[in-house]
This record gives C-alpha cells, sequence and structure tokens, in this order.
C-alpha cells in the first residue's frame, strides 16, 4: 500500500477517536455529573455537594441592560439548578464596589463563565439572550441541554 495513503487513513483514525471521546465526555461537562451536582457519601449515606460551573453577571438593578437580563438568569437559575450556578453582583451598591475591581470590570453588564474550579473560561460584556449562553456553554464544552434532559428523566 502506499505510504501516503496510510498516512491518511491514520490521520482520519485519530480525527474520528478525538471526535468519539469528545462526544463522550460532554456528557459529564466540565465534571458534573447529570445527577444533579450531588453525590452520595458512602460513609454517611448523605448528599455531599460537588462544585458546579458557573455563569457570574455583574451589574447593577439600575441599568437597562441589566434589567434585561435578570429574568434571563432567573430562568436560568431555576431551570439548571444542580447542573450550574447563576450569580449576579450588583457592583453599583457600596458593599460590592470591590467585585468590579476583583473581576476588572470596564462595562456592565459582564457575564463571565467559570468551570467547576472557578477558572475563567469565557467573558462577555453587554446583553446576551438565553439562547446565546447556552450555546456557548457548549462551545466551551459543557452541554447543559444534554445533562439536564438526564436528569429530569431520572425524576
Amino acid at each position: 500500500m502506499n505510504i501516503s495513503i496510510l498516512k491518511h487513513v491514520f490521520a482520519v483514525c485519530i480525527v474520528l477517536s478525538v471526535l468519539f471521546w469528545s462526544s463522550r465526555s460532554s456528557a459529564q461537562c466540565c465534571g458534573v455529573d447529570p445527577s444533579g451536582g450531588k453525590e452520595e457519601s458512602a460513609e454517611e449515606g448523605t448528599p455531599l455537594e460537588t462544585k458546579l460551573p458557573m455563569l457570574l453577571d455583574l451589574g447593577a438593578k439600575k441599568c437597562i441592560p441589566c434589567k434585561m437580563m435578570a429574568p434571563i438568569l432567573e430562568e436560568l437559575e431555576k431551570e439548571y439548578e444542580g447542573i450550574f450556578t447563576v450569580k449576579f453582583i450588583d457592583v453599583w451598591q457600596k458593599e460590592n464596589a470591590a467585585e468590579a475591581g476583583k473581576y476588572k470590570i470596564e462595562s456592565i453588564p459582564t457575564q463571565i463563565f467559570f468551570d467547576e474550579n472557578g477558572k475563567e473560561l469565557w467573558r462577555h460584556t453587554g446583553f446576551i439572550s438565553k439562547a446565546d449562553i447556552l450555546k456557548k456553554w457548549k462551545a466551551l464544552g459543557c452541554d447543559f441541554e444534554w445533562m439536564k434532559k438526564k436528569s429530569e428523566e431520572k425524576k
């Protein structure tokens, strides 16, 4: 057989194996299993909390685009409870002013996507739709729609 053909066959095999393993790993995106983010303690039989990915929205309750984001964040928080965390910080409140500096916020609203270990994966400034948030999570390797369906099937 021609060596050039063997190289192409080998390359195709590698690509297919990468695609196979990446599709299998999306079920446990960001280290979270579809059971709702809880494990059973072998010793006590009690649930243990696991770390979850987080969407952090830094904004203000009086900011118009931030007000538009509020119902989206509430929906995500309810629909994906136990799958990923949604947190809002009003950086215009005195007690939260340091958070804007901590996260180097230049404009609001700013959404920051974190993995389960707190590592920043991506950030966006301005309004972002619910569909675009979920698309971005999926592009980052977290298929929360799949996980949500699995957790609903267990109920």
